[in-house]
């Protein structure tokens, strides 16, 4: 099993926030992909910021976090606020 940190742009910080909502490794949040892990983060009382998430599908598709812009930056942005709006919804 791989540690979280091993996903590019993932650090040590936000890999112990992971593993606080039960997250432990590399290979679960692969199987989850990007939004089911980041709703689980939301619906978890992690906050919520965009360039964590961004990040994350950066991360996940092995590109870094700066390799995003303009039409895939705003769909990801609906995507987000979407996540945000289910998180909303299904309460603390």
């Amino acid at each position: 099993m791989s540690s979280i940190s091993s996903i590019p742009n993932i650090g040590p910080p936000t890999e112990a926030a992971f593993v606080s909502i039960g997250l432990t490794t590399a290979e679960e949040i692969y199987a989850l992909g990007a939004d089911a892990t980041y709703l689980k983060w939301l619906t978890s009382g992690q906050p919520a910021h965009f360039i964590g998430y961004y990040a994350l599908v950066m991360g996940l598709q092995g590109r870094p976090w700066h390799n995003c812009g303009g039409e895939e930056k705003k769909a990801l942005r609906a995507r987000f606020d979407a996540l945000k709006l289910e998180a909303a919804k299904s309460g603390p």
